[in-house]
């Protein structure tokens, strides 16, 4: 009797088209995530010690500016002091991205290179949130709105009157009283890129304001580019799973 092809010649296991066991597919994650992450905290050290706290350096004019800013929340500035709810967010987030990765195809370059940004992202913010300590002062402001002073505490906390200051040396401190404030210390994130452009000056009631408020980092520009891949090829492959097949294919 003869035997059936799967016999003479068997094809490979499924599990070997996964991208986990093909070191072109690693070099796809790897390479973009160490080189962004490295790219983060390098260029996040140099702007802390090349820029004064209240400095802007100017680098194109009207688009794009550094200076200095310390974020104690997550992404814009929200959900401040939840430093510790963002260290195992973050750290669930790269293990997602490894067991995303391993179950990939090894054809998925597209995808393999966003979970690289992803995973540069996440381990840039996460070494800040979990190394880069800073005291946060809140207090209110004379209209009772509620606002924080982040930097370097140079009095004991115990001290009726805290003088903060710049952060890391607390240089150039404010004085604020003990008793009016709340005072912690935390993981903070170190942001230096900032948009310029504003709102032309003709638009009535927010000209000149700024169109993009926020100071961000290499980390977070490369964990949204890396998300917004991420979704692309999601809706992408929604679309070729929904397209009906041509009559006679």
């Amino acid at each position: 009797m003869e035997a059936p092809p799967e016999s003479i010649n068997p094809t490979p296991e499924r599990g070997m088209d996964f991208a986990w066991f093909h070191l072109r597919c690693h070099l796809r994650l790897w390479l973009p995530a160490i080189v962004l992450a490295g790219l983060d905290l390098w260029s996040k050290q140099w702007a802390f010690s090349s820029l004064r706290p209240n400095e802007t350096r100017t680098m194109i004019p009207h688009v794009l500016e550094f200076r200095r800013s310390l974020n104690d929340g997550a992404v814009f500035g929200s959900f401040t002091g939840f430093v510790g709810v963002f260290v195992v967010a973050s750290v669930v987030a790269l293990g997602f991205v490894v067991y995303v990765f391993g179950r990939s195809g090894r054809q998925q370059w597209g995808l393999h290179l966003a979970l690289g940004m992803v995973m540069a992202g996440a381990i840039g913010n996460l070494y800040d949130r979990a190394l880069i300590k800073a005291d946060v002062v809140t207090f209110q402001t004379r209209a009772g709105k509620q606002r924080s002073f982040i930097g370097a505490c140079v009095s004991e906390p115990s001290a009726p009157i805290l003088r903060c200051g710049d952060w890391p040396d607390g240089a150039h401190p404010r004085r604020f009283a003990s008793s009016e404030v709340s005072l912690r210390r935390q993981g903070v994130v170190r942001d230096f890129i900032k948009f310029a452009p504003k709102v032309p000056k003709w638009v009535p009631k927010i000209g000149g304001i700024d169109m993009w408020p926020w100071i961000f980092n290499v980390a977070d520009a490369s964990l949204v580019v890396g998300v917004g891949m991420l979704l692309l090829q999601s809706s992408r492959g929604h679309r070729k799973r929904e397209a009906p097949a041509l009559p006679g294919l």
